[in-house]
């Protein structure tokens, strides 16, 4: 299977020139020219890069890399910036960018700078194997495929169950309240009700913490939610 490569830019004519060059090149080619669609994209499948331009409308660059490594530690992005914008190098490398290139910039130089990140993501295959499973008791979830098991069961979750799920995964046995859920899983950004978490906490629930299984997801009341062995 080739190499997947989200593009996240704005500029229409620099988006269809990578995005032509690296078809050529044989890498699968996902695309978005805003932040917020970049997101969706982002979350609808694992990618093995994700080239990112900084000044994007909707949110910017630097917020999305921000959102990505809440819950992704491991996915390469290389930053797209312009050529005065010290800051959000800095910046985009303290929030865990692989690399970045300014603009304007030479196709052949991004190439190598793609194809050197590629080679570097992983020290080995077991060790990657290893590292795409996270588990909780019976249940599994491997954040590379997205798939979901509970013993042997494999559950179906939406994109933003998926989310919230990973989420407290991620942070099994730690006490998180509804505002710390909400900044993670839908952004700092979302004005909705906070009520949104205790639903979408119930439609996980349904699905992983079916009858005849212990419970896994629990209320501490007053605060929020834990994922945690049952006693």
């Amino acid at each position: 299977m080739n190499e997947s490569i989200l593009i996240v830019e704005d500029e229409e004519k620099i988006l269809r020139l990578l995005e032509i060059e690296l078809e050529f090149e044989g890498y699968e080619i996902g695309k978005a020219d805003n932040g917020l669609d970049a997101l969706e994209v982002y979350r609808s499948r694992p990618w093995d890069l994700i080239l990112l331009d900084v000044m994007l409308p909707g949110i910017s660059g630097i917020e999305l890399l921000r959102r990505i490594r809440v819950n992704d530690q491991h996915t390469p992005v290389i930053l797209l910036t312009a050529k005065s914008s010290v800051e959000d190098k800095v910046s985009g490398l303290d929030l865990g960018a692989n690399d970045y290139i300014t603009k304007p910039f030479q196709i052949e130089e991004l190439l190598a700078r793609i194809r050197a990140t590629l080679r570097n993501r992983t020290v080995s295959p077991k060790r990657e194997e290893e590292d795409d499973w996270i588990q909780l008791a019976d249940l599994k979830v491997n954040e590379k495929m997205r798939e979901i098991f509970r013993g042997t069961l494999q559950v179906e979750l939406t994109p933003r169950e998926y989310d919230l799920l990973l989420y407290l995964l991620k942070n099994k046995r730690q006490v998180l309240n509804r505002d710390q859920i909400l900044e993670a899983v839908w952004g700092y950004d979302y004005f909705g009700d906070t009520n949104v978490v205790d639903v979408y906490i119930r439609y996980i629930r349904k699905k992983i913490d079916m009858p005849d299984y212990s419970p896994l997801i629990h209320t501490v009341r007053g605060v929020g939610y834990v994922m945690k062995e049952s006693t």
